[in-house]
């Protein structure tokens, strides 16, 4: 496990603002640990992505909480949105409201996000960028709805994607709804995605 100092490198992320573009946004929890394996932290992710939604006009076609990192496919619906402001939006309200909880309900939590550091003693989330990728083709955007969909069966936490709680598989699948309200106009615009 690499350590972070005062003066550790952070990986940038270049951010490309495109109109009409998807985004595959992959972001992880402080030091690889597992803060999502919690319910009530997924249920703060939950919570905060749809009011990140109402405030930035952005749209989800798939999601998929991991225990220790979040996989997300969105759609801004304004011709001018920034990545970085969603994910703020998205990231900081998680990052308190976690904080409070574990102070009250679970102090032992406390320890997995302590930094060291005076400046910023806690974190929820790894310093960085983290990934995001620009997607411009329905085949792709498909192919990426599935790639979320199993990362749960390919780390063998489950034998089918249906068994995940914290997915977008079931609301593609059954038409069930889950946490997060996804929209589907994507599966309008060629046939359904199926086993996505």
């Amino acid at each position: 496990m690499q350590l972070q100092t005062k003066h550790a490198n952070r990986k940038s992320c270049k951010r490309y603002n495109f109109p009409g573009h998807c985004h595959e946004l992959t972001f992880g929890c402080y030091r690889g640990h597992p803060l999502l394996g919690f319910e009530q932290s997924c249920i703060f992710l939950s919570e905060t992505i749809q009011k990140a939604q109402a405030k930035h006009s952005f749209t989800v076609w798939a999601y998929a909480f991991m225990p220790e990192h979040v996989h997300l496919l969105i759609y801004p619906m304004k011709r001018e949105y920034s990545i970085s402001s969603i994910l703020q939006s998205i990231k900081q309200p998680v990052s308190r409201k976690f904080k409070l909880y574990a102070q009250t309900e679970k102090p032992e939590l406390l320890k997995l996000t302590a930094t060291g550091l005076k400046s910023s003693p806690f974190r929820f989330w790894q310093a960085g960028g983290g990934y995001d990728r620009n997607i411009t083709n329905i085949d792709t955007a498909i192919n990426v709805i599935r790639y979320i969909h199993n990362n749960p069966v390919r780390r063998k936490l489950v034998k089918h994607p249906k068994e995940w709680r914290y997915s977008s598989y079931k609301d593609w699948e059954n038409d069930e709804n889950g946490p997060i309200v996804i929209d589907k106009s994507l599966s309008r615009k060629q046939t359904r995605p199926n086993g996505v």
